[in-house]
């Protein structure tokens, strides 16, 4: 609980992705602070796929008021970045009163609603800065989408331990014949996490140039225009749970408990791409991947479909296990 608002582990993901993506463009701490106060006010740091009128995402950025498109926005790295770039825009940002810089990036008809949620940010972001402060720049830095990687944590969180045997399976080549399939948001997803074979496995990456695990997921269903959540953790709660392996469909997250899961808490997802093959980000050894289905069934604990083709899209977080 944080300034009586419930945070979980997917808004404490979003709120160390901002976090990461400010430090990544070397930017001031004041800069997350200010970020993570908008990403809790707008939208409880949550990476939403509805919001009033258009809006979409962490920051509830609107894509007919040229933010981003729709698969853009619920990249919470790209979100973060487009975030960044107008408030670094605004000449004395990071010595505004409370709540003014992000009135003015948001333009929100309720404005006195950012100052008071910001010292709850701050000791959010006290919890995943690392180092020193950084200086304000003295002109804007290009874009902030680049692959960040957590400095908090240790390597290979949540990286797969499931036994490669490239011989069966080309690791990063589809095989004769493949086709994607029918449904227009299956198709988007599994369309999406195929291009990034052969890319780098970061942990705490949600693209464009690296990945881990839950981080391809996000992005590849938000090419399909579905958020869901970030982490692991919470994306087992995503869409709605399917019961047997039988019934996998393209799209469909699988989860296995990976090197530091267990069965109650997987920490390693990978997404089903049809003709029995999964596509994930395997470890930091080896990247984004195809492996078969036949080498995770043993160990899947749980399947959640977060678009089903007779079904509306759920909302993000889904329902129970």
């Amino acid at each position: 609980m944080v300034d009586r608002q419930q945070l979980g582990a997917d808004e404490m993901d979003i709120a160390r992705t901002i976090t990461d993506v400010v430090q990544q463009r070397r930017l001031p701490r004041r800069a997350a602070v200010l970020a993570t106060t908008t990403g809790m006010v707008e939208s409880g740091l949550r990476n939403l796929d509805y919001g009033d009128r258009d809006s979409l995402g962490v920051f509830q950025q609107r894509p007919s008021q040229g933010w981003g498109t729709r698969e853009e926005i619920l990249n919470p790295v790209y979100a973060t970045g487009k975030f960044l770039d107008a408030l670094i825009a605004l000449p004395g940002w990071d010595t505004m009163a409370p709540g003014r810089a992000e009135q003015a990036v948001q333009r929100s008809g309720f404005p006195d609603r950012y100052a008071p949620r910001e010292p709850a940010a701050a000791a959010i972001v006290d919890r995943f800065w690392t180092g020193p402060d950084n200086p304000t720049p003295p002109a804007a830095p290009g874009g902030g989408t680049e692959a960040v990687q957590a400095k908090t944590l240790c390597p290979d969180q949540g990286g797969s331990d499931v036994p490669r045997d490239p011989g069966q399976v080309d690791p990063t080549k589809l095989p004769p014949g493949f086709t994607l399939p029918d449904d227009v948001h299956q198709r988007a997803a599994v369309g999406f996490a195929l291009g990034q074979l052969g890319k780098p496995y970061v942990w705490g990456a949600k693209g464009p140039n690296a990945y881990d695990c839950s981080g391809l997921m996000l992005a590849s269903w938000a090419a399909a225009g579905v958020g869901i959540p970030a982490g692991t953790v919470s994306q087992v709660h995503a869409g709605h749970a399917v019961t047997s392996i039988q019934q996998v469909q393209p799209g469909d997250l699988l989860f296995i408990p990976g090197s530091l899961g267990t069965a109650q808490v997987p920490r390693h997802v990978g997404m089903y791409a049809g003709h029995g093959l999964i596509v994930d980000a395997y470890d930091t050894g080896t990247g984004v991947i195809l492996e078969p289905l036949s080498a995770w069934t043993a160990k899947v604990v749980a399947i959640r479909r977060i678009a089903d083709p007779d079904l509306p899209s759920p909302p993000p977080g889904g329902s129970p296990l």
